[in-house]
């Protein structure tokens, strides 16, 4: 009987494998009969999706660059020049010698600042402030470069306003504050970070681009795999999916799964973060309390009695420095020309918004805007539309005001738990689908889930955006679009290699460029977070939410006022 086994062999083998063909068969029918109600609509909607996309393809991983920053239409000649312009734009004085050792490097609590000018100063003039910045031995700093943030305010007034700050790269710097309102103003200067953690971060920019990783899921009846998703995967021996965008040819990889086809994925989500990305050397230089966000002391007075102008004598002059905005009485206050309208009860909203639709579109700084309108109007009424909470999309809608409010996450890199592909739109594609016309409001904030790649990768993306947004200018030129800029947040040793200030500093300089001269609203989230007295976070609190939903409502409905001396809109009642 042992001696006949062999011949009988393959035929057993045959015979095993057949039956569990069979198995699998059956199994998938089984699954399908039981499973049609909810299959019945994915597959509907895969045809449906797959009608308007061409098949993706499968590449060979040839990749070799650190960031390929190549992927994704080729720029023309002026948009080649104008990207060199901006990155030349927010390039960045470093140390002398990288690589300094932490005694070396800036120590806040050494360092300190000297107030310029006597004790009493006018309203409507400049308050000039000195820095020199000394390492942890005591001794001057001899190079620039330490991310320095400045504010200006008065606690019992609700006042605050940021300082413009001037690095002079050899350890000084000067910080220019305009006196917009009478009483005892404070100077609150904060380093960031030390000029030798901004190398660092400028390094892992450039070399770990895909230290924050994301995933999709493939899956076919029973059968499911996950794999690996980014903008560019660093190169292995093994074939990619390509879902680069057909309309933007915004670029988009994941690695091929094993047994299932890349016309297979149903959704991506945020994988993880990269550990273990700096050296020993480098880690001194982000330690909470030490530092990262840390305050730095006066020599000596540290706040001046600003006196209330003489008639006539309040306009700042030219050459100041003239931020956007300002908080008085805890309500922000343009400096831009519109005037700010507060909307404290609903109803007031509600005539604002009556006839309008409007379209929200980006990360979760701006699904805080529709949350705030949701829950402050109670006519809105939200339609369920199945979103997963916290990804959308959302609506809500008062149909008896004819009001339509909607929100939609921007395209990948996106750092969502799980957001089904189908639903991954791109701006400048949704940007297109838009008719347009004063009935119209586009809202758009793209920014965070950026900042762990080179900063090509987000000139790209706002280049599509801003096509799109003169394409629906042109159609309809009366059409609202309002851009947010970024905003400040919570650092800690980890949280500052993916989310640091600096890096959100570096988009918000691109951003504020490439937007220059179309005819948008431009919101300050920037300084609206910073001029504030509340701590810094990465979903500002209800309040400074408030400021700028009541902004943007004083953009739909600007009040019709008679026109006045400019000075006569700084004047504050005692």
């Amino acid at each position: 009987m042992e001696g006949r086994m062999p011949r009988f062999a393959p035929f057993l083998i045959l015979l095993a494998l057949s039956g569990f063909v069979l198995l699998i068969r059956n199994i998938t029918s089984m699954e399908k009969l039981n499973c049609q109600t909810m299959s019945a609509f994915y597959q509907i909607q895969s045809s449906i999706h797959s009608a308007f996309k061409t098949p993706e393809a499968l590449l060979s991983v040839e990749l070799n660059h650190t960031y390929c920053a190549h992927l994704g239409q080729e720029p023309t000649a002026e948009e080649a020049r104008e990207e060199s312009d901006l990155l030349n734009s927010i390039s960045w004085p470093g140390p002398l010698v990288p690589g300094l050792p932490l005694r070396l490097s800036s120590d806040p609590a050494q360092s300190y600042f000297v107030i310029r000018g006597p004790a009493e100063q006018q309203e409507g003039g400049q308050l000039l402030v000195d820095i020199y910045m000394l390492n942890f031995m005591g001794q001057p700093k001899k190079h620039g470069g330490d991310f320095l943030v400045a504010r200006l305010h008065s606690p019992d007034l609700g006042a605050g306003v940021v300082g413009q700050v001037h690095d002079h790269r050899n350890g000084s710097y000067t910080v220019l504050f305009p006196l917009l309102w009478a009483g005892v103003v404070q100077v609150d200067l904060t380093m960031v970070h030390p000029s030798e953690a901004v190398v660092v971060l400028k390094r892992l920019r450039e070399e770990q681009p895909d230290r924050v990783f994301f995933k999709s899921v493939f899956r076919s009846g029973f059968l499911s795999e996950t794999t690996v998703c980014n903008l560019c995967l660093p190169h292995k021996e093994q074939p990619l999916c390509n879902f680069t965008d057909l309309q933007t040819g915004e670029p988009w990889y994941c690695y091929k799964p094993k047994m299932l086809g890349c016309d297979t994925r149903i959704n991506h989500s945020k994988g993880g973060y990269k550990k273990n990305l700096l050296t020993k050397t480098e880690a001194q230089f982000f330690q909470s309390g030490v530092n990262i966000k840390v305050p730095i002391h006066s020599s000596g007075m540290d706040n001046v009695t600003v006196l209330p102008a003489e008639k006539g004598e309040t306009k700042m002059k030219s050459n100041k420095f003239t931020p956007a905005g300002y908080y008085y009485h805890h309500s922000w206050r343009p400096l831009s020309g519109t005037v700010m309208r507060q909307f404290n009860d609903s109803s007031a909203i509600t005539q604002c918004l009556k006839g309008k639709i409007i379209y929200m579109f980006g990360d979760s700084t701006v699904r805080q805007w529709f949350e705030y309108l949701n829950a402050f109007v109670p006519e809105l009424k939200e339609v369920n539309l199945h979103s997963p909470k916290n990804v959308g999309p959302y609506m809500a809608v008062d149909s008896g005001h004819s009001i339509l409010l909607s929100y939609r996450c921007h395209g990948p890199p996106i750092r969502f738990t799980s957001v089904s592909s189908p639903e991954m739109h791109y701006v400048a594609n949704e940007l297109d689908r838009i008719r347009g016309g004063s009935d119209t409001v586009v809202l758009v904030g793209i920014w965070s889930h950026f900042s762990t790649f080179p900063v090509e990768v987000y000139i790209r993306r706002l280049r599509h955006i801003r096509r799109a947004v003169v394409r629906l200018l042109d159609r309809e030129p009366a059409t609202l679009v309002v851009i947010r800029t970024a905003n400040l947040q919570k650092l800690d040793p980890e949280s500052s290699l993916f989310n640091s200030d600096w890096f959100s500093q570096q988009q918000d300089v691109v951003l504020r460029a490439m937007f220059r001269g179309v005819n948008v609203q431009m919101l300050d989230a920037w300084e609206m977070t910073l001029a504030h007295h509340h701590p810094h976070l990465l979903h500002p609190p209800p309040t400074i939410i408030k400021n700028m939903v009541d902004l943007i409502l004083s953009h739909i409905c600007p009040v019709r006022e008679k026109r006045e001396a400019p000075s006569k809109r700084l004047k504050h009642d005692p």
